[in-house]
């Protein structure tokens, strides 16, 4: 994994793309503060009339900070890493930089039209799968552009062993590529029937079927995206930065190959006690609580690299937000499975607990990887070291914070709900009301929407830091082969 010297890597995709992650993060993290605020003073949603209501926002921050901050910082890291680890810079192939860079182009100007689409309310209404027939086309196409990157520098490399991110990225992209098309399959209603605007479809499935099909998709979303993607960062950027190499390759392999065929079918258990077959709700459960194994297996194998060189976290701000994002991995991914035990379950469907569940993964594990990740990436791009390390220690503390008061909230929040609508009285009439619930909610929305001011509040700290580093970093005369150099 060291650099090759004799060769020039071409970062020019990698940054644009870090650039957009920077973008979409800011955009989506402060859309998700103000639907916070929303559910705490519901007045806020009256503003902008129809265009700033919860359901029309929500929409925008769970697309932007997934498809937008998330997606882009995959693609930035393996433009970065797949170079490095496959010995070969893009500056090698002009056909494959120029798809590098139209892949960039397409993706973001995808985005930006996906906004102003969902700003409008132009939508399918389906989790994780809301953009109209023409957009799902540029999908398509950008996905596409991504594959013949990776594949194309996969077959110029040198380095003949392909290393273990190399094999997340090639699972983030095919997982996504089968998931994506199978639930989006739409029939156009204007062009098939000439009924609604031309842009509308409805979904070629229906009834139980599409619920089926979209929590197989919606799911591995989750998999493919907050998971694969984000693994194959922490394998490569955790051992660089400490300059350890990782504990088991082995390990590594049964970690892949068992999220590979246990994740797929975890699905169901979006769809326990629902309208859909009881071996399929089943299913969903069995394989949700194996999949503990595979996702432990990542975890333990990152912090065992550690293993004698606890004294980094001390010294470098980039391992602690590390290993504290494959810590947040490992609570999501027991807490998950728990949720999908069918009697935890019907206590937790449909209350706050979910959203609890989601955010620690996505706030601790996601967020958290991926500003380690671009932290690492930015001095080597542009040859300066990081501006400021007690600016990177106060982030980290004032979002860890923010973080535990958002999870922390949302757990006793969902608990206190599910246990209010389980109530009953004397005569088995159901004790509360809804507004009852309601009620008693009001001071963890309060508290969540305090956590997650304080996690935006360190985003841009993170994305300042980044700035002076670009703009007054002290220079560096070569790249640095592990640890960051970060100014005092």
């Amino acid at each position: 994994m060291q650099a090759t010297n004799a060769l020039n890597y071409d970062y020019s995709v990698a940054k644009l793309f870090t650039f957009a992650a920077i973008l979409f993060g800011i955009i989506g993290m402060v859309l998700g503060v103000v639907i916070a605020l929303q559910m705490a003073f519901p007045d806020l949603n009256y503003l902008l009339g129809e265009y700033g209501t919860f359901s029309r926002l929500r929409i925008l921050h769970t697309s932007g900070v997934i498809f937008g901050f998330m997606l882009s910082g995959i693609f930035a890291t393996w433009y970065y890493v797949g170079q490095r680890v496959l010995k070969v810079s893009l500056a090698e192939s002009p056909f494959l930089l120029f798809i590098g860079k139209l892949h960039f182009w397409v993706y973001f100007l995808l985005i930006l039209v996906a906004v102003v689409n969902l700003f409008l309310g132009i939508s399918t209404g389906k989790e994780y799968a809301e953009l109209e027939w023409p957009l799902d086309l540029v999908v398509v196409v950008f996905w596409v552009l991504w594959g013949i990157s990776i594949f194309g520098l996969i077959g110029i490399r040198r380095e003949k062993a392909l290393y273990i991110s190399v094999w997340y990225y090639i699972a983030t992209f095919l997982g996504i590529a089968m998931l994506y098309l199978f639930n989006n399959m739409a029939v156009p209603t204007f062009l098939v029937a000439g009924i609604g605007d031309w842009w509308h479809s409805v979904s070629m499935y229906s009834g139980a079927n599409d619920a089926m099909v979209q929590w197989w998709y919606g799911h591995n979303a989750v998999a493919f995206v907050f998971t694969v993607g984000i693994i194959a960062q922490l394998y490569y950027f955790l051992p660089k930065e400490s300059g350890q190499a990782v504990y088991s390759y082995k390990l590594s392999l049964f970690a892949f190959w068992g999220l590979m065929f246990v994740y797929l079918w975890a699905g169901g258990h979006h769809l326990l006690y629902q309208a859909v077959p009881d071996w399929l709700q089943t299913m969903g459960s069995i394989f949700s609580v194996v999949l503990i194994l595979p996702s432990w297996g990542s975890a333990v194998n990152i912090l065992l690299t550690m293993k004698g060189e606890w004294d980094q976290l001390k010294t470098s701000p980039l391992i602690k937000f590390m290993i504290i994002a494959s810590t947040f991995y490992m609570f999501s991914t027991l807490e998950g499975p728990i949720l999908s035990i069918k009697s935890v379950n019907a206590l937790a469907h449909f209350t706050d607990w979910v959203p609890g569940h989601v955010h620690d993964g996505t706030l601790g594990w996601v967020g958290f990887m991926t500003m380690a990740s671009i932290y690492h990436m930015i001095p080597r791009f542009v040859k300066k070291e990081l501006y400021s390390r007690k600016l990177m220690e106060a982030q980290f503390w004032i979002q860890t914070t923010g973080i535990v008061l958002f999870f922390a909230s949302m757990w006793i929040a969902g608990i206190s709900q599910g246990m209010m609508w389980r109530a009953t009285d004397a005569y088995g009439s159901l004790a509360n009301s809804f507004i009852d619930t309601v009620n008693v909610l009001y001071p963890y929305y309060v508290v969540r929407a305090i956590g997650g001011t304080l996690y935006v509040i360190g985003f841009f700290m993170f994305v300042y830091n980044v700035v002076k580093t670009i703009t007054a970093g002290r220079a560096l005369e070569k790249e640095p082969q592990s640890a960051s150099p970060i100014a005092a």
